[in-house]
């Protein structure tokens, strides 16, 4: 059950009313104040308390798709609309999407199309998203584009966790390694110079020294430490937000030593993928180029697809205005040229999206294989610095006699 605040007037006193009534949609609430002789002037859906915007209550890209495969199961059940979501509603877990679920049935209820409906709660509808159950309202099929919207987000959440599986852990070795680095500096060496400070002659060795003065400056000026980190990070966070912060790191992703290459394959792989989808279901070819830029998710890319989309309307081929173009891969145009001469442009771009994904999987594996014996010598040569900062001194007190018969 829903609740619902409401303005009525009393037909029977003609006195105005605000309360509250709880009921399963709109339309219902509406018919239980007529039942009670209200006549309704305003109803809104009160707000979840569970449904706020807050990072727990987002909704996950896994809930999205369990969504659009009982959506889409329901309606080719041959459900009504509303009966379907309402179902689906009531089997969602996540608490911010039944909230969003329940304004979709108000506003269906209402007159508004699904596509309209969806399209008021962009975070979690994006464009995509809308244009694919618009193409499918319009066409009959909204089960099939529900169905291949589910297939998307799958494939798309699939990629990104292998991404940024590859990228967390070197992060996540190199923060341990910090920490126990940290720890031995600030915790061992300091025992270490204690141990010979008393002795005549003894004179620590350079990198002993190097050290300890690393861990002076740990143990003193830490406060200076995680204030440089936390400025640091707050002004890069500031850069990033801004449109020439944003164009920096999104041309560093595409040229970066390492990493350039995967990033590129998941572009052209997420731009096929998405393309192929739109298409699909019906979706005009420049609809589809002006949906599909704003999800990429690269500002260069997206300025790449978006001077393509002004020459297709200007009457060039698509695989002619991506031609040349550094923002996509060779492969891309070819393909495209390829499925244009045949008429099959979609079954070619989810045939690319294929290739490019396989590409990113073996891409992940190859940087795994680097990564994993470099870090592997980095932590060698830190930990032999750290002891051959702790044993050179006994090594150079056993070459001096401090005990006199």
């Amino acid at each position: 059950m829903l609740s619902f605040s409401y303005v009525a007037r009393n037909l029977k006193t003609g006195e105005k009313i605000e309360a509250q009534i709880e009921a399963e949609s709109e339309a219902a609430a509406a018919r239980l104040l007529g039942e009670r002789d209200l006549a309704p002037l305003e109803i809104k859906l009160l707000k979840d308390p569970g449904a706020s915007d807050g990072i727990f209550n987002r909704v996950p890209p896994k809930q999205k798709v369990i969504f659009s495969r009982q959506l889409s199961t329901l309606v080719n059940a041959g459900l009504p609309l509303v009966q379907s979501l309402n179902t689906v509603r009531g089997q969602t877990p996540n608490k911010a999407l039944k909230y969003i679920i329940s304004k979709i049935v108000s506003d269906v209820e209402a007159g508004s199309s699904l596509s309209a409906a969806m399209a008021r709660h962009p975070k979690v509808f994006g464009e995509v998203y809308t244009s694919l159950v618009a193409a499918g309202e319009a066409s009959g099929t909204l089960d099939v584009s529900l169905t291949r919207l589910a297939d998307q987000e799958e494939k798309d959440a699939e990629m990104i966790s292998k991404v940024r599986g590859a990228l967390v852990y070197p992060l996540i070795v190199v923060m341990v390694l910090l920490g126990v680095v940290t720890f031995l500096l600030t915790s061992v060496l300091p025992q270490v110079q204690s141990l010979y400070a008393g002795l005549p002659g003894v004179k620590l060795p350079l990198v002993t020294q190097v050290l300890l003065a690393v861990a002076h400056f740990i143990l003193h000026f830490w406060w200076l430490i995680f204030l440089v980190i936390g400025g640091g990070g707050l002004a890069a966070l500031r850069f990033v937000r801004t449109p020439g912060g944003q164009q920096f790191i999104d041309e560093l992703k595409m040229k970066a030593w390492g990493i350039g290459p995967l990033f590129m394959k998941v572009y052209m792989a997420r731009f096929s993928r998405t393309s192929a989808t739109l298409v699909a279901s019906g979706v005009p070819l420049i609809q589809m180029l002006n949906t599909t830029a704003k999800s990429i998710g690269n500002v260069h890319i997206e300025a790449a697809i978006n001077r393509a989309t002004e020459q297709v309307r200007g009457g060039k081929s698509l695989s002619a205005a991506l031609s040349g173009d550094d923002h996509f891969l060779e492969l891309v145009p070819n393909m495209i040229h390829i499925g244009e001469q045949s008429g099959a442009l979609d079954s070619m771009l989810a045939k690319l999206a294929d290739y490019y994904e396989k590409e990113v999987d073996n891409q992940i594996r190859s940087i795994s294989t680097v990564i994993e014996p470099v870090l592997m010598i980095t932590v060698g040569i830190i930990a032999l610095i750290v002891v051959a900062a702790v044993l050179l001194p006994i090594y150079t007190l056993a070459g001096k006699n401090f005990i006199h018969p």
